[in-house]
């Protein structure tokens, strides 16, 4: 299972949404935040797995919220 990492700009919007739920609903925002954590595990242990959106990026859509998680890959570039 590889690590996954958040960029900046896609980590202010996580945070943004979950603070978006909290406001409405303690259980919404725990259900987000679970279902954010289950998406990094998938992502993390089966990254091919997901469709493809262009030709570096993937992504999974979240269940139970109006999100997707686009991802990719790292390169030997990246490293």
């Amino acid at each position: 299972m590889s690590d996954v990492l958040i960029g900046e700009g896609a980590e202010e919007d996580y945070v943004d949404s979950l603070r978006w739920y909290a406001e409405r609903s303690k259980q919404a925002a725990e259900g987000f935040e679970a279902e954010f954590a289950r998406a990094l595990e998938a992502i993390a242990a089966t990254p091919d797995r997901y469709p493809l959106c262009d030709d570096r990026h993937r992504f999974y859509l979240l269940k139970r919220y109006p999100f997707q998680v686009i991802y990719r890959k790292p390169t030997d570039e990246d490293c």
